[in-house]
């Protein structure tokens, strides 16, 4: 989907250091995302990346806008229940250009929720907190089970959240050497395992690793 946008893809390395995964993405040293409990170091300066944004940040490094990039790959947190996997899988979006807004970041999303889900589908933007956005926005897409009329999937709502995005913050462009008085940008990120449950009704995240056949079987085509 996003390929037929124009996103060039970006794979960056899975252990990283401090720097990438949470200082130049503006994340405070009190943050909690840098607990012990919340992110596997390997040392004091090394982790596991806890997110494919650090990826962003080196691809900025290296390019000059305009940019469109994708960042896929493995994230590593401490966290393990029936949604939630120590290891899962991760793509962040960057878009940096002259004059983008959050409503060139809408678009694509209602593109990519229509795509993804159903024709019909629609997103919604709700304020949300994140280091490196400002402002940021949690993002909803209207219930294809239901059609936005509300059933147990959807929790009565007529909406399922599907990921996080906002305006790149200007101390990221500043950490990468781009003037964000000239340039703007909206980045975006989404668990893809959660993608695939949401789009095939699946209940547990454990079933899309433990390669049973039985289940892997409705996917085959």
């Amino acid at each position: 989907i996003f390929a037929g946008m124009g996103f060039e893809i970006f794979e960056g390395p899975e252990i990283e250091n401090d720097y990438y995964n949470f200082t130049a993405l503006n994340t405070p040293a009190d943050h909690p995302a840098r607990d012990m409990q919340d992110t596997f170091y390997l040392s004091e300066e090394y982790l596991l990346r806890t997110q494919t944004s650090s990826g962003q940040i080196r691809f900025m490094e290296e390019h000059r806008p305009p940019i469109k990039m994708l960042s896929p790959g493995r994230v590593f947190r401490s966290d393990d229940d029936a949604t939630h996997s120590p290891m899962f899988h991760q793509m962040e979006g960057l878009v940096v250009d002259k004059n983008v807004t959050l409503c060139d970041l809408q678009g694509m999303l209602d593109e990519f929720a229509r795509t993804m889900f159903s024709s019909s589908s629609k997103t919604r933007l709700r304020p949300s907190y994140f280091p490196f956005t400002e402002p940021s926005v949690e993002v909803d897409v209207s219930c294809a089970a239901c059609g936005g009329k509300g059933c147990s999937l959807c929790k009565g709502t007529g909406w399922i959240e599907v990921l996080g995005a906002g305006m790149v913050n200007r101390r990221v462009l500043e950490n990468c050497h781009i003037d964000p008085d000239e340039y703007t940008g909206f980045a975006f990120g989404m668990g893809i395992e959660r993608i695939a449950m949401l789009k095939y009704g699946i209940n547990n995240i454990k079933l899309l690793t433990e390669n049973d056949v039985r289940f892997l079987e409705q996917f085959k085509d």
